[in-house]
């Protein structure tokens, strides 16, 4: 247990905070920076995704609260599939994506150690985006491929079916339904594509919150993203992205907790071909600024099949 002035009850809550800021950052970003989300695609293709990350790093959390840091070193596994069909004759696009973490996370008090050991499903998330400008529903992959303004909106929804027990300081899952509305535009120029998104995380309430019978809330996360990639030779091509978000405050029964993000992140990523209808992706990302909680490198390979 970590020692430190604070009552036994306030120093499990002040470290879980710092540890639950890790686990979220680490189920978000591998989907909080996706370039070409709003990219043309022709009605009936199915895509497959699997991959893998690795988020590891520390966690800065207020010096106020007695704990120095917040080190996770945590894996996770992915799957997902996708489909896009068409809605009043414009394209629209359906994901869901089941993630699975495992690894440890341990944080540092007055010379005190702390470690656990996480496991188990994350929240999935399903995805829907409809075309609004230049996304007509259309099969011919000619017609969807020579589309250079799109501007679309989309809807994410986190469903709380992720790995979660009330009485444990640290859990995968929320237990709270998450949704967030967007919208996006891209714009191809040449081989250049450049893409702007904005959007905003709202979330219901957990009634069970550690220690098992607290209401936890939170404020709302305004994100926004901005990617410029460039197609290389035979449908490679390479992405430079960047996202910021803030707010996320939360409240346990009614008080507010010190939690506030103002954070901001880079990262890149490659596509590469691997056979007609298959591509992998290389994916890194690292904190910019972190006013609280974010501050660590995230490393993610995906592998994605499309059929026509």
């Amino acid at each position: 247990m970590l020692k430190t002035n604070r009552p036994p009850c306030v120093r499990t809550r002040l470290l879980v905070y710092g540890v639950v800021a890790f686990l979220t950052a680490s189920r978000a970003a591998a989907q909080e920076m996706e370039p070409r989300a709003y990219s043309p695609a022709p009605v009936g293709t199915t895509f497959l995704v699997a991959g893998f990350g690795h988020f590891q790093g520390p966690v800065l959390v207020d010096p106020s609260l007695d704990i120095d840091t917040v080190n996770g070193d945590v894996w996770l596994m992915t799957t997902g599939v996708g489909r896009v069909f068409g809605i009043a004759g414009r394209q629209a696009r359906v994901f869901a994506l089941i993630p699975v973490a495992f690894g440890r996370v341990s944080a540092d008090a007055q010379q005190q150690a702390f470690s656990q050991t996480v496991r188990g499903l994350v929240d999935p998330r399903v995805k829907m985006t409809v075309g609004l400008i230049g996304a007509p529903a259309t099969k011919s992959v000619t017609a969807a491929a020579h589309r250079p303004l799109v501007v679309g909106t989309s809807v994410t929804v986190s469903v709380p079916l992720g790995e979660y027990d009330r009485t444990q300081p640290v859990s995968l899952g929320r237990h709270r339904w998450g949704f967030k509305p967007e919208l996006g535009i891209s714009d191809v120029i040449g081989r250049w594509t450049v893409e702007g998104q904005a959007g905003v995380w709202l979330f219901t309430t957990n009634n069970q919150h550690y220690p098992g019978n607290a209401h936890q809330s939170e404020d709302p996360i305004v994100a926004v993203q901005a990617h410029v990639s460039y197609a290389l030779t035979r449908r490679s091509w390479l992405a430079v992205s960047g996202t910021a978000f803030s707010g996320g405050q939360t409240r346990v029964d009614g008080i507010a907790q010190p939690n506030l993000q103002r954070n901001s992140r880079i990262g890149a990523t490659l596509s590469l071909p691997i056979a007609a209808k298959q591509s992998v992706q290389f994916v890194y990302g690292a904190g910019v600024a972190t006013r609280r909680g974010w501050d660590f490198s995230s490393f993610n390979v995906t592998w994605q099949f499309v059929t026509f």
